[in-house]
């Protein structure tokens, strides 16, 4: 292998790496969220003033839903699960990133998906535009590292014979 082809495939493998490894945080920290959001609302003052009531109701809702209706956090065990298993589907780029641009494809268009997700049911379930806009974080978050494989691979492909 020439010395481009493996700086290319140890920056694309990094750069999925990454991606994996923000996919597992936000899946393995779906699973405690009333313990998550116990710890944010003992420290409430730490946010911004316009946010403390928000993340003070946040914290009661899923604490009185969690005291009465446990059952209904099964949804968040769920989403949890789900990034979990989507973040094992990246695996396929660690692998043969050529092969699986389609991955990277489908995760830059999931990042994507995040902004009307956001702009429309945000409003319909009652989040605040701030939220909206750090929820869309995640999209933005998601995308450069994977835009970034998505060039390498371009790139890697092209040194690849025919």
């Amino acid at each position: 292998m020439m010395q481009n082809e493996l700086q290319l495939r140890k920056r694309i493998k990094t750069w999925v790496i990454v991606f994996i490894v923000g996919l597992v945080l936000s899946g393995v920290t779906a699973f405690p969220i009333e313990t998550e959001l116990a710890f944010f609302a003992a420290h409430v003052h730490a946010f911004p003033a316009f946010m403390q009531p928000w993340v003070m109701n946040i914290y009661l809702a899923v604490k009185t839903t969690n005291q009465n209706y446990p059952y209904l956090s099964y949804g968040t065990d769920w989403l949890a699960f789900g990034h979990l298993v989507i973040a094992l589907v990246f695996i396929g780029p660690l692998k043969d990133p050529v092969k699986n641009i389609w991955i990277i494809q489908f995760g830059m268009i999931a990042c994507v998906m995040v902004f009307p997700l956001a702009f429309i049911a945000g409003p319909i379930r009652q989040i605040p535009v701030y939220w909206r806009f750090i929820d869309c974080c995640f999209g933005i978050f998601g995308i450069i590292p994977l835009y970034v494989c998505y060039r390498n691979i371009r790139k890697l492909e092209s040194t690849l014979p025919a």
